[in-house]
């Protein structure tokens, strides 16, 4: 097919309005949660109707899978800047809570729906439970590193402490949703790592 100038702008408008339903879906979900919120509404406050959003999206569990994929790129991207380990990759996930600090949408979504999907047939279920997986994994491989390099304190089982770590992460994330935003969620976990090394962090 040959691509005219108008078929980019078309192309363009069609990612365009993709990138403003994941934007509105992202922010209905955190507010309402998966089950309480409506394709009717994203379409009305995305200006489309809902047939225009199905073209899309064509089911409410595919936009809600495309939203956490989304969050899970732009994290996985900024995550990725410089290949980092140990100490280091321990570093990065501490600058990450200081980055949710400045996006509460984000925070709120993956608290509430992170929530519903505990429930086994919850269409986020399969990908949290991966998720959490991976992110345990990824995180005791850090402190394993860490070990290595001499840089872990003797009595840190890294098994243990990736498990504690990441639900410390997200338990802060509770609460600093509920404190409106007052609870310093990356100087807790710096305070928390940095008890666990025996270099300064």
């Amino acid at each position: 097919m040959r691509v005219t100038p108008g078929t980019r702008r078309t192309y363009a408008k069609g990612r365009a309005k993709r990138t403003e339903i994941l934007d509105q879906a992202m922010t209905l979900f955190g507010e309402a949660g998966y089950r309480g919120a409506s394709l009717r509404v994203i379409a009305t406050r995305c200006g489309i109707s809902h047939p225009g959003l199905l073209h899309h999206f064509p089911t409410k569990e595919a936009l809600l899978l495309a939203v956490l994929q989304h969050r899970d790129d732009v994290d996985d991207a900024w995550l990725a800047l410089g290949v980092t380990r140990g100490v280091d990759h321990l570093r990065r996930l501490v600058d990450l809570a200081e980055l949710n600090a400045k996006r509460r949408g984000i925070v709120e979504l993956f608290s509430v729906v992170a929530g519903e999907a505990t429930a086994p047939d919850h269409p986020a279920h399969a990908y949290f439970e991966a998720r959490y997986r991976t992110s345990v994994a990824n995180t005791e491989r850090a402190y394993l590193q860490a070990r290595e390099a001499g840089e872990l304190r003797d009595d840190v089982d890294p098994s243990a402490a990736a498990q504690q770590l990441i639900a410390l992460m997200d338990g802060l994330q509770i609460q600093w949703l509920i404190s409106d935003c007052a609870t310093d969620m990356a100087g807790v976990l710096r305070a928390h790592v940095g008890s666990q090394l025996t270099v300064e962090f």
